[in-house]
């Protein structure tokens, strides 16, 4: 599967963002989403995670209550909806994809996603 993030801007603190993340293939609806993002010098993290079928979501705690995530199948998008947002939330973003198997499990560890886009860069002011 191949991804495509964008959306991705300059907004004052307390404003909103859209991310998107296009998926190309006919099996998007196999795939748990994420969301990650990563600041220079710092590790990738975690921010959301959906499964594959939407049915669980899973948040980080920085953004736990104003981050959305969500994923149309249908149309092979998934999304983040971003309020309130800070300027810790400066990074850029990427959307990933793992392989549901037997959707027991929805990860949250950015190692064990195999399909990463290429990045979108967000950027909070103060």
């Amino acid at each position: 599967v191949q991804l495509q993030a964008s959306g991705g801007g300059l907004v004052q603190a307390g404003g909103s963002l859209r991310l998107s993340c296009a998926a190309s293939g006919r099996t998007f609806n196999m795939y748990n989403m994420g969301w990650f993002r990563q600041t220079p010098g710092k590790e990738r993290e975690f921010v959301a995670a959906i499964s594959w079928n939407g049915g669980s979501t899973y948040y980080s705690d920085s953004v736990k209550g104003r981050f959305t995530i969500s994923r149309d199948n249908a149309e092979n998008m998934a999304y983040l909806q971003m309020n309130n947002l800070k300027p810790e939330d400066t990074a850029v973003y990427y959307c990933a994809a793992d392989w549901a198997g037997d959707g027991l499990v929805v990860e949250t560890t950015s190692r064990q996603y195999d399909y990463w886009g290429q990045g979108t860069q967000v950027t909070v002011s103060s």
